[in-house]
């Protein structure tokens, strides 16, 4: 150290107590990054790497970015999963020797931001830490921007499932079970790159749990809460509380509300379903085209986190989704002007340009709130009288329930029209926040500065006619304060009591003992000013304090509004009928469109969907591109949809108890994670037959193809019959191996199922329609024709497809690798050259020379082969 300069001495100590951050290091106007932080820095935000000297005999690495503009990089560098810990000055420069004093003034972390600068309003942004004893895991989810923890006790067998699902944005685990945890989140594909933070394991203990619950939540006991019943999850939400107060300088994050969550709440999805349905996110990782993205037309950020979270996770519940049915036929009349109704249109309106309040309530209660939220929240309770009084007219108790809890005392918008300007600055620090004749003290301190301009112009007039100085100025600048400005040719006039400030090359300036004592008073009231204002800022945010629970159950409240117009709208739009919910295990889709494809294409053509414990598993052949997947995927869409609360794409629905929705689609491999595709397709395989009831969906798309065909058939085969027999599930299994449809001879609840294609000529056309009955072929080759592939190597398909149609199978047995002896294999008589030659010839590719030397070739080989014995 003792090579290094007293500042980066400084700088080194701040380093090697957050070597895992990159470190912001406060100097003047900037924020300095230093070494491999300023290499890393310059990288990811596109800013300039240069050197500042040198120390220890080396120059150092450096790169900058100015202190007013820092909210922009950090957003970034937080969208890329970096943690920056922000070092502040905190003494006077020039005061005591060495470097100014600094410190760690916060820390940023993907998973604890709360500024609105720094994440996505429309995306929530959750801390989970996890707690594992063997078989049994520990769950708590806070989310630090709406004050809000969930508590879940899990299978340890479940955790990657329900990490999938609920996507947090940074993990916190115990030293000890690093490497279990990062396994698991690897098995969640979904989470492919995340944050996880280790801590002493002494941080997951009940005592230090309860210490920190309580106070975050400002009891005495946990006695209400019910946490008995998650222990694990009890033990994780310490740490998790324990985090949050490290990252925010010691400060507690206060929470509002604890949620003990069963299993039995929601529609489960694990997270393979989730990429395979595309909700939030297309196969390829895109944001769009999904089910999320076609939903979305919320006027709000808080209404499309909840459409999010709803859509990831919808509510088992089905009266709660027949409520939201409810409420969105309540807001369809409303267009026909009924007097006992509201239209989703003009609640969109009443919506539009409304602030998070949920999410500002949490930054008033840490103290971290911006001056224009406030404003902003201002505007928002001003206009919810309104919105309150139509809703209260409506005939849906849904609407009247919402209402109520969106009607705020009337008192916390008189405070903030009184105390905040009406354009406020964007920080406290520049003043003008609070408002004019909110307080008698900043009132008078701000007329000493407004006044100056007065006094300035009256001095002049009174100084030019004592001095006889006709072009004499009184003005003032921020390096020389005040001043008196005679130009040279009447420097002989200046009355004595001038005092020289400053000489110009043809003016000189001046001071006056009057002039100075109004420096003093009106500098030193800016100072005040700007102090004062802070300190009634504080006092108002204090003053808030009673009214944060009623903003907290507005803000979810009109996020619920925002959901029900939201889902209003689209179903008008997009043609989506009311379904029908029943206690009978089933779905009954009449007509069944997919939402997101039928956005995509000029015509979709529409297919019922009908599974029921007579009819339990549906085993769909056909070809490549005929629409099986797109038919499968669409069931499941309904099935979300449905207990979203949302109105589903079909002309009628009956839908009865969903308890998860399983999938296995697609081919892909893990490469990260050393799995082939064929392993992907087991373990997700596995998953279903661990997880499937008679209430699951379960949709199975071509299993068993990354393995040998007959291995493929097998597996294939039993997977089926597991469905059938002992999880009896609603299972729609396409497949490429007719040898399934025979399932349907052995089991009474499987049918068999087709998407039709018609031939014409050479050609096939995909008609898209589900029809009964297996398919009579795969069409594999017309595919392959249509995507492209040479003519010769079509042809030769063909040929060799009727070449392994004519053999029989048992005569080709499958090779063993592994068997002790050979396998003995019958020998294909070979064709004669002539035949092969005459077979082999593309006679469009030939020009007439070619065909004439062809034939002559031709010639040639049959005399050779009837000359041959």
């Amino acid at each position: 150290m003792s090579a290094h300069t007293p500042m980066m001495q400084q700088y080194l100590a701040l380093k090697a107590e957050h070597p895992d951050k990159l470190v912001f290091y406060r100097m003047g106007d900037f924020y300095e990054l230093f070494f491999d932080d300023a290499k890393r820095a310059a990288k990811m935000l596109d800013i300039t790497l240069t050197q500042r000297g040198e120390s220890a005999g080396a120059p150092i690495p450096m790169a900058g970015v100015p202190f007013h503009s820092i909210d922009g990089y950090l957003a970034k560098l937080v969208r890329l999963g970096e943690t920056i810990a922000i070092i502040e000055q905190v003494g006077v420069p020039g005061v005591g020797k060495g470097p100014v004093e600094r410190k760690v003034a916060r820390i940023v972390t993907p998973g604890t931001v709360i500024d609105a600068t720094l994440m996505d309003a429309r995306k929530e942004v959750l801390l989970a830490a996890v707690a594992i004893d063997g078989a049994r895991s520990g769950v708590a989810l806070v989310n630090a921007s709406s004050g809000t923890v969930v508590l879940r006790d899990l299978q340890t067998s479940e955790l990657a499932a329900y990490l999938a699902r609920k996507n947090p944005a940074e993990f916190v685990c115990t030293e000890s079970s690093d490497t279990t945890i990062r396994s698991l989140l690897a098995e969640a594909t979904s989470l492919s790159a995340f944050t996880l933070r280790t801590r002493p394991d002494y941080e997951f203990t009940t005592v230090r749990a309860n210490d920190e619950l309580t106070q975050a939540l400002a009891t005495t006991t946990l006695s209400h809460l019910d946490v008995e019943r998650t222990p694990l999850a009890l033990l994780a939400c310490g740490a998790a509380l324990a985090f949050t107060r490290l990252v925010n300088g010691g400060s507690r994050l206060p929470i509002s509300t604890v949620h003990i969550e069963r299993a039995s709440e929601s529609v489960e999805m694990d997270g393979a379903t989730l990429r395979n349905l595309e909700i939030t996110q297309t196969l390829s990782g895109a944001e769009s085209p999904t089910l999320f993205s076609l939903l979305d037309r919320c006027e709000t950020a808080a209404g499309s986190r909840l459409l999010r979270a709803t859509l990831n996770e919808p509510p088992r519940d089905a009266a709660k989704a027949s409520s939201r049915h409810d409420a969105i036929e309540s807001l369809a009349r409303g267009l026909n002007h009924d007097a006992t109704s509201f239209s989703y249109r003009a609640l969109q309106d009443a919506l539009r340009g409304l602030s998070d309040i949920e999410r500002i309530a949490t930054r008033v209660a840490m103290l971290s709130v911006r001056p224009r939220e406030l404003a902003g929240l201002r505007s928002t309770l001003g206009a919810l009288p309104a919105l309150v009084e139509a809703l209260s007219r409506v005939d849906n108790v849904t609407l009247r329930s919402l209402a109520n809890a969106i009607d705020i005392d009337p008192q916390w918008h008189t405070l903030l029209t009184q105390a905040i300007a009406a354009e406020p600055s964007l920080a406290v620090r520049d003043g003008g926040v609070i408002a004019n004749g909110f307080s008698a003290d900043l009132d008078e301190l701000r007329a000493i500065q407004t006044d100056s301009g007065a006094f300035l112009a009256k001095m002049e007039l009174a100084e030019r006619e004592r001095s006889g100085i006709p072009n004499l100025r009184v003005e003032y600048n921020k390096v020389h304060g005040f001043y008196i400005e005679i130009t040279s040719s009447y420097l002989g006039q200046v009355p004595v009591e001038y005092k020289r400030r400053q000489t110009l090359k043809n003016a000189e300036r001046y001071i006056t003992p009057e002039l100075k004592a109004f420096e003093d008073k009106a500098l030193a009231a800016n100072d005040r000013s700007l102090a004062l204002e802070k300190r009634l800022f504080d006092e108002l945010l204090q003053s808030l304090a009673p009214s944060l629970e009623a903003l907290r159950r507005a803000g979810v409240a009109l996020a619920e509004l925002d959901l029900l117009a939201n889902f209003a709208e689209r179903a008008e739009t997009l043609k989506l009928t009311r379904p029908t919910f029943t206690s009978l295990p089933c779905l009954d889709v009449h007509s069944a469109r997919h939402p997101v494809i039928e956005s995509l294409v000029d015509q979709f053509i529409p297919n019922d969907i009908r599974l029921d414990s007579k009819r339990s598993c549906v085993v769909l052949t056909g070809p490549n591109m005929g629409g099986k997947s797109t038919y499968m995927r669409q069931a499941a869409l309904a099935v979300i949809m449905a207990y979203a609360g949302c109105y589903v794409a079909a002309s009628a629905a009956t839908i009865g108890p969903i308890d998860r929705v399983l999938t296995r689609i697609g081919a892909s491999d893990d490469l990260a994670s050393g799995r082939s595709t064929f392993m992907v397709e087991m373990t997700e395989a596995a998953a279903i037959l661990q997880r499937a009831t008679p209430n699951s969906l379960v949709i199975v798309d071509e299993i068993g193809r990354g393995t040998s065909t007959f291995d493929g058939l097998a597996l294939a085969t039993a997977i089926a019959r597991r469905l059938i027999t002992k999880a009896q599930s609603l299972t729609l299994f396409a497949t490429h191996y007719f040898e399934l449809t025979e399932l349907a001879n052995d089991y009474a609840t499987c049918v068999n199922q087709h998407v039709s294609v018609i031939e014409h000529g050479d050609k096939v056309v995909f008609l898209h329609e589900v029809k009964a009955g297996p398919a009579s072929r795969s069409y594999g080759i017309d595919v392959a024709k249509l995507a492209g592939l040479p003519a010769e190597v079509i042809r030769d398909a063909r040929r060799e497809l009727e070449r392994l149609e004519k053999e029989r199978t048992h005569s080709t047995p499958q090779a063993d690798l592994f068997a002790s002896a050979p396998v003995p294999s019958v020998e294909v008589p070979s064709r004669a050259p002539f035949i092969e030659a005459l077979i082999n010839i593309d006679v469009d590719d030939l020009s007439p020379r070619e065909a004439h030397a062809k034939l002559a070739e031709m010639i040639a080989l049959a005399r050779a082969s009837e000359s041959s014995p």
